[in-house]
């Protein structure tokens, strides 16, 4: 449609200009197309509302680079099993605002892109229906459980889930000669968020912290955990699918938490650890890692994990090998 100045008299339509522009999303710069019109009269300046929405063109670019899924595919996602807005975010434990916003253009966080890309695994789903039969009527529930539990596919999926996660990995250097225990990676993540909970970076720090510091002392890690050099620090390996497995078995929570232009994960334990999972060393460690880093920011423990021997040695997205844990600065 024709734009016209409102500022003043000009009758003639006003033809878009458009020049690319830098904006920060979550403290990246993204470039877009900023389209705007300028009134040859009085030289004015508007961004008209039925025009190109710059902020949906960057967000869909953060999407696409941290392989988040769009509206388009969330949309998808719920029609595909024929929810409603209202039975999807009720089953995720969601506001319906929360879903509307996610469909509709707004960039989702982190933990709830996970949640939305774990149910999106027919076994997973599966089992978000079983353990949750209320928050949906009794007849879509079991067409649902029916549609779901074909023997075939269910089969299918957790052959690719163990191959993918226990099945393929000996014990070796970057897993601190350990097979990976992902139950006892579980309850260290419970152990850490116990109380008050943890801000999700922090939370990666002190699992990186206890596993290199237990090699360090006793020459195997706790978890089995392989770590990986990102942005921030180490990050265990598949981490957001393990964190995704406890929050939908409601054995961790996470909360929304702002601290002026930023916002963060609060990670909060929702049942106390197993300690009989754990070795004495493997207690000893743990609490000597929480007790240290007690009070400390999750900025603080970041820029200590940069300095560490082995992230320093690292390139982005590389393992961390556990022989650097002889150089860990605590």
């Amino acid at each position: 449609m024709p734009e016209y100045c409102l500022s003043c008299d000009y009758k003639d339509e006003i033809e878009a200009m458009i020049e690319p522009v830098i904006l920060d999303v979550r403290g990246e710069p993204i470039e877009v197309t900023k389209e705007f019109y300028k009134c040859p009269a009085c030289g004015d300046s508007f961004i008209s509302s039925r025009g190109h929405d710059m902020f949906n063109e960057a967000y869909r670019e953060y999407r696409r680079r941290h392989d988040m899924l769009q509206p388009e595919s969330i949309r998808k996602l719920r029609r595909q099993y024929g929810f409603t807005q209202y039975e999807f975010s009720t089953l995720l434990g969601w506001e319906t605002s929360t879903l509307s916003r996610y469909e509709n253009g707004a960039l989702q966080e982190e933990s709830q892109d996970t949640l939305l890309k774990f149910v999106m695994e027919p076994v997973n789903l599966l089992q978000l229906i079983e353990r949750k039969p209320s928050r949906l009527s009794e007849e879509k529930r079991l067409r649902l459980i029916e549609q779901l539990s074909s023997a075939q596919s269910l089969a299918k999926y957790l052959e690719h889930l163990y191959a993918k996660y226990w099945g393929n990995d000996a014990p070796d250097k970057f897993s601190g000669n350990k097979k990976l225990d992902l139950e006892k990676w579980f309850n260290v993540v419970l152990f850490f968020c116990g109380g008050g909970g943890q801000l999700r970076t922090k939370l990666n720090k002190l699992l990186f912290y206890a596993d290199f510091k237990h090699f360090k002392e006793y020459l195997a890690s706790i978890t089995g955990t392989r770590y990986i050099h990102y942005r921030h620090g180490p990050v265990s390996q598949n981490y957001e699918n393990f964190f995704a497995a406890l929050i939908l078995e409601e054995r961790l929570c996470v909360e929304e938490v702002i601290f002026g232009d930023f916002v963060g994960e609060n990670c909060v334990s929702q049942q106390e650890p197993n300690f009989a999972l754990f070795s004495d060393s493997e207690i000893k460690v743990l609490t000597e890692v929480k007790e240290y880093f007690n009070g400390n920011s999750a900025r603080k423990i970041s820029q200590l994990s940069h300095m560490e021997t082995g992230y320093l040695a690292t390139k982005a997205h590389d393992f961390i090998s556990y022989e650097y844990a002889k150089f860990l600065k605590i």
